[in-house]
């Protein structure tokens, strides 16, 4: 029986439960903010917080913003920074899958 104090996981522990990815995230810049990696990019598909984005490990959705402001969700063509919790150590050029939760 595994027990997580305050309802969070560690990074290495987030797993992936769809199979197929619901969108592409291609990556302008990475940034850290606040201890936060950041991902500045353009999305192809859908993306809620919530998702999981995976680069060289998985990191969750915590927050999309656009134009400075949050947003509930990114679409197709959309220019958003998506905050996550955990790490994908993604750099500029990659394209990561994104999967539900």
């Amino acid at each position: 029986m595994r027990r997580f104090f305050g309802g969070r996981k560690k990074a290495e522990e987030i797993e992936i439960v769809s199979r197929k990815p619901v969108a592409k995230f291609k990556v302008e810049q990475s940034l850290n903010v606040l201890g936060k990696e950041t991902l500045i990019g353009e999305v192809e598909g859908i993306i809620y917080p919530g998702y999981k984005v995976k680069g060289e490990s998985v990191a969750l959705v915590r927050e999309i913003q656009k134009d400075r402001k949050k947003v509930d969700f990114a679409v197709d063509g959309d220019r958003v920074a998506l905050v996550l919790e955990g790490k994908t150590n993604a750099k500029k050029g990659d394209v990561l899958e994104v999967y539900q939760s």
